[in-house]
């Protein structure tokens, strides 16, 4: 058995369920669950009948590199998207089976634990993939924290040189889970520095790069603020995305990988001998989904009314603010966080997630403390009522 199995902790929604099995939940009131970040709002129809008209394909073993349509819709959206020059579809880009997929897979990758200590930096708080991946590949995860007394930015002043020493993979988030944050130009520029001291990878994760308030003000990518700088091949760094969030296609499992040619050439590598091919009909219908932007900014328009309508409905004693990005509310809570969430679900039959179950115990500190994550991902007055509810709870502590 691999002995790093046993490092790996219980998934956040494992522990809110036990969390809960505390308590039995109002039974006058009817269950609102804003805890999990998986889009409820409808497929299009259009993926969906792409993804139909192509089940003659699941005749066939796809290849792992994927189609060359699929390949050239992708680098053509990131074309558009953040106004790169060329992204060659043959050598910077993958078709995934999801980000998760590719998140940790990358690692397993990149990570060669024989040069040493390895070390892999994740954000804390933080997507909990990012840390199985790093100790699956023998690393050792590093946390850097983001608070909210540093407006939600990495630390990264505050990891010392013997830990750079030894770091072999950077993760980012931006549009940030759980905090909504997008990284600006500086930081950017900040971690690539780093990257080429030091000489490790970094992965961007942009699942919720397309969910966003402002219509004008698309968030920065990864990519995007390496090609400002020059950095056309992308040096060591490798971006992630999905449809899951953008197209609310979460059961597809269809994202993509693009970057540096030579680290997309070993992960092409590792993944033929993993078995991640993507089905034939769910290409289709992914490349029917990236080359369509209408109902992406239809979702976006989803959201935004949410949130507008959520806003003035949480104040004193709770804090929390409009985020960059992504669909998550990332909420100050005036007691501990568990136990605001298991009372708000003993009392109202509402459902969140802990923030210290997101983040984890380093130098003393738990970032996540004494925050809850609210994911605005049900209908409108299903969330409204789920808000309110929040609200009449924190006005009774």
């Amino acid at each position: 058995m691999n002995s790093n199995l046993t490092k790996l902790q219980p998934y956040p929604f494992e522990r809110l369920r036990r969390l809960f099995a505390e308590v039995s939940p109002n039974e006058n009131l009817r269950p609102i669950s804003l805890s999990i970040g998986e889009p409820k709002h409808a497929t299009p129809e259009f993926i969906k009948r792409a993804l139909t008209d192509h089940l003659g394909g699941l005749a066939s073993y796809p290849a792992t590199a994927g189609l060359p349509a699929l390949r050239a819709a992708i680098a053509a959206w990131l074309d558009r998207r953040y106004a790169l020059d060329a992204v060659d579809p043959d050598t910077q880009v993958l078709p995934v089976n999801g980000s998760r997929e590719a998140l940790f897979a990358i690692a397993q990758t990149v990570v060669d634990p024989q040069q040493g200590d390895a070390v892999v930096i994740c954000p804390n708080p933080f997507y909990q993939i990012y840390e199985g991946a790093a100790l699956l590949a023998g690393a050792t995860p590093y946390y850097v924290h983001q608070q909210r007394d540093h407006a939600f930015a990495l630390d990264l002043d505050a990891v010392p040189e013997s830990v750079w020493r030894r770091v072999q993979l950077l993760y980012t988030c931006s549009p940030g889970n759980p905090t909504g944050r997008v990284m600006s130009f500086d930081e950017w520029q900040r971690v690539f520095a780093l990257s080429d001291r030091w000489g490790f990878v970094v992965v961007a994760d942009e699942c919720y790069s397309e969910l966003y308030l402002d219509e004008s003000n698309p968030p920065l990518g990864a990519l995007e603020a390496a090609h400002r700088l020059g950095r056309r091949d992308f040096p060591r760094l490798i971006v992630v995305s999905s449809l899951s969030k953008r197209s609310n296609a979460p059961g597809m499992r269809s994202g993509f990988a693009a970057g540096d040619a030579g680290l997309m050439r070993n992960f092409l590598l590792f993944r033929t001998y993993h078995g991640s091919a993507m089905n034939p009909a769910v290409q289709a219908a992914s490349e029917a989904a990236w080359r369509d932007e209408r109902h992406v900014v239809e979702n976006r328009a989803l959201y935004r009314v949410k949130f507008e309508a959520a806003l003035p409905m949480l104040g004193t004693p709770l804090e929390t603010a409009l985020p960059d990005g992504g669909f998550y509310f990332w909420i100050r809570t005036p007691i501990p966080d568990t136990e605001f969430a298991q009372a708000l679900y003993r009392d109202y039959n509402v459902a969140v997630l802990p923030g210290s179950f997101l983040a984890r115990e380093a130098r003393g500190v738990n970032p996540g403390r004494n925050h809850i994550r609210v994911a605005l991902v049900a209908p409108h007055e299903e969330c409204i009522e789920g808000i309110d509810r929040i609200r009449r709870f924190a006005e009774k502590i």
